[in-house]
């Protein structure tokens, strides 16, 4: 239960920080690019959540790895187009690989336990 908790916490702290850098967009994608960003931000907090309420975990936890990876291939297109300094994506993206690394380890306990 700790690990799932340090999870969101994680989530939390790359959130907080996402929000910040999505603010410096140009104004061009802040509805565009921008929110789809956010939205996928607020739906891995969410699966987060709900994973650790529900009992049968893994299709969440399965959605939850689903939208680390669109937010990981987001954060890329980003910086390729010049939207995010190159500091801000390294700093970014390794908040979002650590929580994948997180998230596969407890998608690895919830196959061993199944």
């Amino acid at each position: 239960m700790a690990e799932e908790m340090k999870i969101l916490q994680k989530v939390f702290d790359m959130m907080e920080y996402g929000y910040l850098a999505l603010a410096q967009f140009p104004k061009s994608e802040k509805f565009a690019l921008a929110t789809d960003i956010k939205h996928c931000m607020n739906v891995m907090l969410e699966r987060c959540i709900e994973a650790q309420k529900k009992y049968y975990k893994k299709s969440t936890l399965q959605e939850f790895d689903v939208e680390n990876t669109k937010l990981k291939a987001y954060l890329r297109l980003s910086f390729n187009l010049g939207f995010l300094p190159p500091k801000k994506y390294e700093i970014w993206s390794a908040k979002v690989v650590e929580i994948g690394k997180m998230l596969g380890g407890w998608l690895k306990s919830v196959n061993t336990n199944s």
